[in-house]
């Protein structure tokens, strides 16, 4: 039996497929352009099965929202997204019918928490919850070594937010909620209020304060529900320099010496790199295979 693993990485702009084994091994990879259903999935088999073909699993870490019920006719379709075309696409199937072999679903955020939490920055810990805040704001949460999942999967960037004084007048850039903390936090969000990402925004400019300011009180309401060992802050807006350091100072303020653990300790960055999405489908799929 194959020890080879095909790896998954379905993001809205694009999708990284690769193949790997139990080591963590990437042993070959490629980018496809994340265009209609069907014309990326299946140009993502003949990928796989150019690679020889032989899987003894299929992980997939795939943006969303998913099905993950597998009582459900329709577990493994994403469900209502603003991605064109995507909508109640199947994302699991046309894998598991092409390869023959178990196949493991879930969101790219649960998969990178994961993989983090086995391998990376929350590795050793009881519990450790991931955010991504960059086109969009996610969140995967693992706590006794399970993912939480609840009818579906957790929603972490749809929470209803606070608003930062200097910030009242954004109605916010969620399509579906308005100013929830993916309207108030993401990438775009930050263009739709400064006309610039925030990375490109002058040092002194408030917009930084604003963005630390909303993410930590994120954090503090993960803190309040959830108290994970770690909280690791990844996705290109925690790119922005001293982004980080500004939401543990802010998370200290807010959290008021309430919570448990040093905010320098549990507010963290990922550590495995460019390559969380593949090792997130990864983790998945070697759950998946036994």
């Amino acid at each position: 039996m194959s020890d080879r693993i095909a790896l998954i990485e379905a993001g809205g702009t694009k999708f990284i497929v690769g193949v790997g084994d139990a080591s963590r091994q990437i042993h070959a990879r490629t980018r496809i352009d994340t265009t209609r259903p069907e014309e990326t999935i299946p140009a993502a088999i003949d990928w796989l099965r150019a690679q020889g073909g032989d899987y003894a699993a299929v992980g997939i870490a795939s943006f969303g929202p998913l099905d993950l019920d597998r009582a459900s006719p329709k577990w493994g379709h994403i469900t209502r997204t603003t991605k064109p075309h995507w909508s109640d696409a199947d994302i699991a199937g046309p894998f598991a019918r092409a390869f023959g072999c178990p196949v493991a679903i879930d969101t790219d955020v649960n998969g990178a928490a994961l993989a983090e939490w086995e391998w990376g920055a929350g590795q050793g810990t009881n519990s450790t919850l991931y955010l991504t805040v960059g086109t969009g704001v996610g969140g995967g949460a693992v706590v006794g070594g399970r993912l939480i999942h609840g009818l579906s999967h957790p929603e972490m960037g749809h929470i209803r937010m606070p608003r930062h004084p200097d910030d009242r007048g954004f109605a916010g850039h969620c399509s579906f909620h308005g100013d929830c903390l993916e309207g108030l936090a993401a990438g775009p969000s930050i263009i739709a209020r400064w006309g610039a990402s925030l990375s490109d925004l002058p040092a002194d400019h408030i917009g930084h304060d604003i963005i630390a300011w909303h993410l930590a009180q994120a954090v503090q309401t993960f803190q309040a529900i959830l108290d994970p060992a770690r909280i690791i802050l990844g996705g290109g807006v925690m790119g922005t320099p001293g982004l980080l350091d500004r939401v543990r100072i802010r998370a200290s303020e807010a959290g008021a010496g309430y919570f448990a653990g040093d905010p320098s300790r549990v507010i963290t960055s990922p550590a495995l790199g460019s390559d969380v999405g593949l090792l997130g489908a990864l983790a998945l799929a070697l759950r998946a295979a036994g």
